[in-house]
């Protein structure tokens, strides 16, 4: 980089990671963004003397410009960025310039890669634990909050790395030790082009990586593992059945690698059981057998993967238990954004009332209710696409009451969790499980479990329980 002209679009978290390692490599760096607050915001943070020069609102790459680390929320489309590719400019993001920067140290960070719509940040905490429990100087960074450019900076032995589609997208050496696609499912379709565009941007993470992991189960993992895998690759499965040679997967109620053993034909390891897998759900153990297959191929014993599972906390708003009222369980998976999410979540119970509702931004839920159908004791609505989910229940579980809050009611999710305590019976769960964003109604969905747990706590009070769960 040294004496190299950089250009970062963008002056939000990236340009903040980004801008001070490119000046320590001598580069001459350029920052611009289309926000002129965001970029004096960025010159507060990153103090006096910092060396980089701040240009609001460019259009095009100044002269001598040579490199372009660009924000993943940039779209390709963006007028800046499609001047830079006519004018023959590379352009890439942060975590290509950390891979780069990583190549650079005398031993280099191993990295274990995660992508896909759904399940990503359960499946790196897993990973980050497991590892963890066997000693190793690991840490869960990327797309989980922590940037990879700060991670490779301190110095890290290994990287537990979750990886969004707009990452990869302008990733192209990017190695990982072990790669895997958990699922995918439509989203992101605006900043992409269409749903092949954004396959195509989550395979990439398996191009040059040394072992491609896929879930059996899940139609797109398979395909993206089959064709972006490189030829000398090992290929490895997972799946919630008896595991075949070259799979990790179910027995009774243990984790069984049959993969990373001595003898796949011939012998396995236990990695636990499904006990050890929290939250419980058949989709929790799947990202468990994620993590597992990830962590065994840096070489981690089963022991460790067993301690790791044990002691993973999951994140807030993932399935996240509340209290017990009546017999009634209260379960917060805000998190649960879009329809794939929450059909994981609607299938780790039998019984259920289902709060749902908000901006399904396009997305079809007719094939979730369909699947789920028979688990549903009844649905409180909220949100701007309440109407869309209702006409699918109708459709589906015609005998399942819905109740649809109107805009007036009450503060929206206290009413929803009353609303939902109504239709609830001893040994049901009442499950905030939205299939859809949170921005009509809250800023994210952190603040709409947030809501949902307040709004269980006062009911708690008023029935004059003490059982909680969190």
């Amino acid at each position: 980089m040294a004496g190299r002209h950089v250009l970062v679009a963008g002056a939000g978290v990236t340009g903040k990671s980004v801008v001070p390692v490119l000046r320590e490599l001598g580069a001459r760096v350029t920052v611009t963004d289309g926000d002129a607050e965001r970029l004096a915001e960025l010159e507060g943070q990153l103090g006096q003397n910092h060396g980089a020069e701040l240009v609001p609102g460019l259009a095009e790459p100044p002269e001598g410009v040579d490199l372009v680390v660009t924000s993943p929320g940039w779209r390709p489309t963006s007028p800046l960025l499609v001047a830079a590719a006519a004018e023959g400019i590379e352009v890439i993001g942060d975590v290509e310039l950390a891979w780069r920067v990583g190549q650079l140290r005398d031993k280099p960070p191993v990295w274990l890669a995660i992508t896909g719509t759904n399940g990503k940040t359960t499946t790196v905490g897993m990973l980050e634990s497991i590892l963890r429990a066997a000693g190793v100087d690991v840490v869960a960074c990327g797309n989980v909050g922590f940037a990879v450019l700060d991670a490779v900076r301190a110095g890290h032995e290994v990287l537990a790395v979750e990886l969004s589609s707009f990452q990869l997208h302008w990733s192209s050496t990017l190695a990982p030790l072990a790669s895997v696609v958990l699922n995918l499912a439509e989203d992101h379709i605006d900043w992409h082009g269409s749903m092949e565009e954004y396959a195509a941007a989550k395979g990439r993470v398996h191009h040059r990586s040394r072992n491609v992991v896929h879930n059996i189960h899940e139609e797109w993992s398979a395909r993206l593992a089959a064709e972006h895998a490189p030829a000398d690759a090992r290929r490895v499965a997972f799946g919630l059945d008896t595991p075949r040679p070259g799979e990790l997967g179910i027995v009774e109620d243990l984790l069984v690698d049959r993969a990373f053993v001595a003898d796949p034909a011939t012998s396995a390891d236990e990695l636990g059981t499904l006990a050890d897998v929290r939250p419980a759900g058949p989709h929790n153990v799947s990202n468990a057998l994620a993590a597992a297959a990830l962590a065994r191929a840096y070489g981690v014993r089963g022991e460790d993967v067993a301690k790791g599972l044990r002691e993973y906390q999951p994140a807030p708003h993932r399935a996240e238990e509340i209290a017990e009222i009546g017999g009634v369980k209260y379960v917060n998976d805000s998190k649960a954004t879009n329809p794939h999410a929450a059909g994981g979540s609607l299938r780790a119970h039998l019984n259920v009332v289902w709060i749902a509702g908000g901006q399904l931004k396009g997305a079809s839920v007719d094939e979730l209710v369909g699947s789920i159908a028979g688990r549903l004791r009844g649905v409180v609505l909220l949100g701007v696409d309440s109407p869309v989910i209702a006409a699918a229940v109708a459709r589906h579980a015609p005998d399942v009451p819905v109740n649809s809050l109107l805009p007036g009611d009450d503060e929206p999710m206290t009413a929803a969790v009353k609303a939902a305590s109504a239709l609830a019976r001893p040994g049901d769960v009442v499950l905030l499980a939205p299939a859809a964003a949170s921005l009509d109604m809250f800023r994210n969905y952190g603040e709409r479990g947030d809501a949902f747990k307040r709004a269980v706590h006062v009911l708690r009070d008023g029935a004059g329980e003490t059982s909680d769960g969190g």
